[in-house]
């Protein structure tokens, strides 16, 4: 039932006011570097495809689009997906929008390379993860690139864990209240959004921890290689202190 449960939670964590912190917490200059660096990573040209998952608002998705790219786009919130399409569509961007929950998703399409940006992937169990690399792996053409990040894994959390926390995101204020669970290992969350009108939300979250040796065992099985971790893309490579992970695995 937790895994259920976890599903509606997550579904729900990123509605109303929680949208909107996205946006403000991630700078466009990151989305630039990060863009660049995947086409450079999977040696993607105009024409290459890209299965973008857990897409949100679309800002790999829609910059991939702008060079030429083309990109299927998925995520399980109305909102987003809808605003991915409009602004593809207004762009005249090959964009394909699909809403529907990356678990269920099933395509015959072949990728050059399928990513997964913004700790998206902790959302998930260890069979639901197991199951959706083995979907992935048969969604790649040969040596085709699946590229993920996560400031969520073992070697990430066990330093920089705190049970409580604020901050504000533009003009919303963000409190956070959270648990670390030993087994299954787990992190959950009551966040409460307050907005200046006075209005406020509280949302909760469950984050699946993996470490770093179960990540790569569960790409092995899956069929893939891990090729290399970055905690700056492309520039810096992964080290115990740094606050988050960029993952490039590859078929074999």
């Amino acid at each position: 039932m937790l895994t259920k449960s976890v599903e509606n939670i997550n579904n729900s964590f990123f509605s109303g006011h929680y949208k909107d912190i996205w946006r403000s917490l991630i700078p466009e200059a990151l989305t630039r570097a990060e863009v660049d660096w995947l086409v450079e990573e999977a040696q993607l040209k105009p024409g290459s495809r890209v299965l973008d998952l857990m897409c949100g608002y679309g800002r790999h998705a829609l910059a991939l689009a702008r060079k030429g790219v083309e990109v299927t786009a998925v995520d399980n919130l109305a909102d987003y997906i809808n605003e991915v399409h409009s602004l593809a569509e207004n762009e005249n961007l090959r964009v394909r929008t699909v809403l529907e929950d990356v678990i269920r998703f099933e395509t015959e399409a072949q990728f050059d390379c399928a990513i997964c940006m913004g700790n998206s992937l902790c959302f998930f169990d260890k069979d639901e993860s197991a199951e959706l690399f083995h979907k992935i792996h048969s969604w790649l053409g040969a040596q085709g690139k699946f590229i993920f990040n996560s400031w969520t894994i073992a070697e990430i959390v066990i330093k920089q864990f705190k049970e409580k926390a604020w901050g504000y995101a533009g003009e919303l204020k963000l409190l956070t209240d959270s648990r670390y669970v030993f087994s299954p290992a787990r992190i959950e969350t009551e966040a409460v959004i307050m907005a200046p009108d006075g209005s406020s939300e509280v949302k909760m979250s469950i984050d699946y921890i993996y470490s770093l040796n179960e990540t790569e065992n569960m790409l092995n099985e899956s069929g893939f290689r891990m090729k290399e971790t970055w905690s700056i893309p492309g520039k810096k490579k992964f080290t115990i202190n740094e606050p988050r992970i960029y993952i490039v695995a590859e078929k074999i």
